[in-house]
């Protein structure tokens, strides 16, 4: 025998198709049509669910989610000024660029805030000349220049602008952390907007052992810039003081390691960089061949590998400063022209390359992220979730078993049917979707099976009724459904609607709910109403029944 037959519930469904195949010649025309379509459609659905949760090597057709099956749960925000920092360092780079491309003499440019930078002491003949290329570069409506004194410009990134780079930033930083989770090979993962102040992502890893990897890899904001070195000392004072105690505008100072461990060296370097991040082609790790270290080799998109190759020529003989997040990893001297590759070398472990490598080819969040919440599920409490919940339906399917077989007699066999075929359609169409099933959802399945239970309740009691008032067999069946089925329409409407303002406005385990509750209430139709219909004319249409056992 199969190793699926074991199960009883796949024997049952086994019989019972068999025995419908069997009757299926003393069935009427019309009753062999509908059982036709009734039994490929459970059919289908039950090939779609089968088997329902991963069995050694063989995988599950449902998804779990994480309270099932275990992993990590995080709630990350964006420091989406970062974003609006870098924004208005490249406005002030702009302007001092285009300032002295067109000959026009200033004191300073600089950035302010978050928003905002002013460019000060122009001189007084080229200040028109200031203010017409400030027009020209910084317009309405992302920018709002004012003139508070003379010679003096504040440029400031409108309400609206700044709304736009942070809604921006927030869905960037979703869609690296997309690329490299998938670097990570996680199945179903979870990565999305939270909360609503717009700057929280929720990211659910099912199935992930590796906690701290995961951590590392997701949070390593990977910023990756080349920068010429104009001056390097052992602290930032003693750089200070060969430059006259102020760091030049165009430059800034940035800390790296030096030859010995645990003694920093500070580089001064130009503050525009000879490529970023995002230019890019590939990263991977692999094997200094000078030291056997780790190293990360990289390789630039024709646009990049254009710039690298003007600049490394025009600085041969210079060091050119590798900086990573804002740290000087490595700060080699430039022997000659390159084209589109280079390496990065520091003091790796052979993994911190391998993830380093993935983090850059995956590509640089835009801000830095700050973990709000983090929780982890073992993978032991997920299983022992899993037999709860399914305990606890099988229990409650008992309870109701015998329940409808005492108080309905032979007639609660049809109910036993019907929630049975509810529970096939249910299953099979979460696993057609692909939707995911969570400890929330495991209660939308048993009280779906409540509602159905109810839906029965509903219809037996009508077709008692029916026969309390001298109707036939057939006719109270008839009467029974028929006059049914607007209540159960309406009842169930109402529950629909619910399910769907839940799963509209909800949290994650709010929408796991949702979603079985709505699936279970339209296989609750179904189920109730056609299947356990079709069942009673089924057994009224092989023999004249003068009593009906109910």
């Amino acid at each position: 025998m199969p190793p699926a037959l074991h199960n009883p519930f796949v024997l049952w469904f086994a019989l019972t198709l068999a025995l419908a195949v069997a009757s299926y010649f003393g069935m009427r025309r019309e009753l062999r049509v509908r059982a036709v379509l009734y039994g490929s459609f459970l059919i289908a659905c039950f090939v779609a669910f089968w088997p329902p949760y991963e069995k050694g090597d063989q995988p599950g057709r449902i998804k779990l989610g994480l309270d099932l099956r275990g992993g990590i749960h995080l709630v990350l925000q964006v420091v989406t000024d970062d974003a609006l920092n870098a924004t208005v360092d490249d406005a002030v780079q702009t302007a001092r660029d285009q300032a002295t491309r067109k000959g026009i003499v200033f004191a300073s440019a600089q950035r302010i805030d978050a928003t905002s930078f002013a460019v000060e002491g122009v001189e007084p003949a080229r200040v028109k000349d200031m203010r017409d290329l400030l027009r020209d570069f910084f317009r309405a409506p992302d920018w709002d220049m004012r003139e508070p004194a003379e010679g003096r410009f504040v440029v400031k990134m409108t309400d609206g602008y700044v709304r736009r780079i942070k809604d921006s930033t927030v869905k960037e930083a979703i869609k690296t952390l997309e690329r490299r989770v998938n670097q990570l090979g996680v199945a179903d993962p979870v990565i999305t907007e939270h909360g609503s102040r717009g700057d929280q992502i929720l990211v659910q890893l099912p199935g992930v052992t590796d906690v701290e990897q995961a951590k590392r890899v997701i949070k390593t904001t990977a910023q990756l810039s080349l920068k010429i070195v104009e001056d390097s000392a052992p602290s930032r004072e003693t750089l200070l003081q060969a430059h006259g105690g102020k760091v030049p505008d165009n430059m800034e100072i940035v800390e790296g390691a030096g030859e010995t461990a645990g003694q920093p060296v500070y580089y001064l370097v130009r503050r525009e960089a000879v490529i970023t991040g995002r230019d890019l082609k590939n990263a991977r790790a692999g094997i200094d061949g000078q030291t056997n270290g780790p190293e990360i080799q990289f390789t630039l998109n024709p646009q990049g590998a254009e710039k690298f190759k003007r600049e490394t020529g025009r600085n041969i003989g210079r060091r050119l400063a590798i900086i990573l997040d804002g740290r000087v990893e490595s700060a080699p001297v430039i022997q000659s022209q390159i084209a589109d590759n280079g390496r990065i070398t520091g003091r790796y472990t052979a993994q911190e390359a391998d993830e380093l490598a993935k983090v850059l080819r995956a590509g640089a969040l835009p801000a830095t992220l700050k973990y709000l919440q983090e929780l982890t599920v073992g993978a032991s409490l997920g299983r022992d979730s899993i037999r709860a919940g399914v305990t606890a339906a099988l229990m409650g399917m008992a309870f109701l078993a015998i329940f409808m077989l005492a108080y309905y007699h032979l007639s609660g066999l049809n109910a036993i049917v019907a929630l049975t075929a509810n529970l096939v359609i249910l299953l099979g169409g979460m696993a057609y979707i692909g939707s995911t099933l969570t400890l929330p959802g495991i209660a939308g399945i048993i009280l779906t099976i409540g509602v159905g239970v109810d839906t029965n309740v509903l219809i037996f009691e009508r077709i008692r009724e029916e026969l309390r008032n001298g109707k036939t067999v057939r006719a109270a069946i008839h009467n029974g459904f028929e006059r049914v089925w607007i209540t159960i329409l309406d009842t169930h409407a109402t529950a629909l609607i619910a399910a769907a303002f839940l799963f509209q406005f909800g949290t994650g385990p709010v929408k796991g709910f949702a979603v079985t509750l709505f699936m279970g209430l339209v296989a609750n139709i179904f189920a109730s109403y056609f299947v356990s219909r079709f069942l009673f004319e089924w057994v009224l249409g092989r023999r004249q029944a003068a009593t009906l056992s109910i």
